[in-house]
């Protein structure tokens, strides 16, 4: 016989954005409880992989500041209130064609936010820092407050606070089946285990379809490879060189400085390969293109960065149609809320979104405003 327990709000999926709801909540000491298919933070998800970059001038949209200038803020608050280095202030640098248009977003925005933005030309991009090779048509947009969140020490600070208020946290329990009790009460079900809650914030990644298949939602899980090349610390290291990401013909690479002679990562944000999440492995080089496509960047912009592959990972995007998040209500019911499409953008995120999430289970509306993630943009 099932065992059945009780809560407020149940969070699916306690990885980047649950873990940090599951967090906001119990510090609210709302009755909580977070359940995930893996033990966060693990390999298995989108927040594998040591770092994530933080830019506040944004080129996916200038609608995003308020939000991620709110996530800064509360980035820093994590580090103070916890043991965990969570904030790494290398620097942003983007790299590409002077007409790029993610760079000319990214400038609007620091001009319509009056955010600190260096820009660049040539020259003075391989003065400032002579790891880089770039073409004379290229600009730099160079943010010095910008930076690297520790992904694996953010959730494991979320996670630690969310416990420490009465949160509880049940994991390797992948969720079977979500079901409307009555008007007022969701069931999840597990193998072993019913729990039934007022609230349910559905926030599995790429695995959200597989827990909503009748919503349809138009998200595609996508398997994206990185690694980390050995590099000179002299020129690549963190008192060296900044995160950086570079347009290139419309394809974008992204990375970060070598940390502790760890070498330099990099990766691709464009790309990779669809897959059925339950079919991801750790599996870096099944492919040609995992490497190939990485040192394709290396070769051109970053050549003595083009050393030996010192270590290979995989992990998980959930690419929505216009790389806008999707945070919602379920449309047929309202006390399901909606938390997925972050579309390779969202970790820097986190935190905000356990702010917004919280609010969203306790008030039923947030202080933000996130018309532009709403599910009605797809006729839902």
């Amino acid at each position: 016989m099932k065992k059945e327990a009780y809560f407020d709000v149940a969070i699916i999926g306690a990885g980047t954005m649950g873990m940090s709801a599951g967090a906001f909540l119990a510090q609210q000491q709302v009755n909580t409880v977070l359940i995930d298919a893996f033990d966060p933070p693990h390999n298995q998800a989108s927040h594998h992989g040591d770092t994530r970059m933080i830019r506040h001038a944004y080129g996916e949209g200038r609608q995003y500041v308020t939000l991620v200038k709110r996530a800064q803020q509360l980035w820093e608050e994590l580090e103070e209130q916890t043991a965990y280095k969570i904030f790494e202030k290398t620097g942003v640098l983007g790299l590409g064609p002077q007409d790029s248009e993610f760079l000319q977003e990214t400038i609007a925005a620091a001009k319509k936010y009056e955010l600190p933005l260096e820009i660049l030309n040539n020259k003075e991009v391989k003065e400032r820092w002579p790891g880089f090779s770039i073409p004379d048509h290229f600009i730099g947009c160079f943010e010095a407050e910008s930076g690297l969140i520790y992904s694996d020490n953010a959730i494991k600070a979320y996670k630690e606070i969310a416990i420490k208020n009465g949160a509880e946290l049940i994991t390797n329990t992948p969720v079977q089946h979500i079901a409307r009790e009555d008007q007022n009460t969701i069931k999840i079900s597990t193998e072993n285990n019913v729990f039934y809650a007022k609230k349910v914030i559905v926030s599995a990644g790429a695995w959200v379809s597989k827990l909503l298949p009748a919503l349809k939602l138009p998200i595609h899980p996508t398997r994206k490879a990185f690694g980390w090349f050995d590099a000179p610390d002299t020129l690549y290291d963190m008192a060296n060189f900044p995160s950086f990401y570079v347009e290139d013909n419309q394809h974008m690479c992204y990375g970060f400085p070598s940390i502790d002679g760890a070498g330099l990562k990099i990766g691709r944000s464009d790309g990779g390969q669809g897959i059925d999440p339950n079919q991801h492995k750790q599996n870096f080089g099944q492919y040609e293109t995992d490497e190939d496509e990485l040192r394709y960047f290396l070769k051109a912009y970053m050549p003595e960065a083009n050393g030996a592959l010192n270590q290979g990972k995989t992990c998980l995007y959930t690419i929505s149609p216009d790389n806008h998040f999707i945070i919602d209500h379920h449309p047929e019911h309202e006390n399901i809320i909606i938390a997925c499409g972050f579309s390779g953008h969202g970790f820097k995120f986190g935190s905000v979104m356990g702010e917004l999430l919280s609010q969203l289970a306790v008030d039923g509306k947030s202080s933000f405003d996130l018309s532009i993630f709403s599910l009605k943009r797809f006729g839902m």
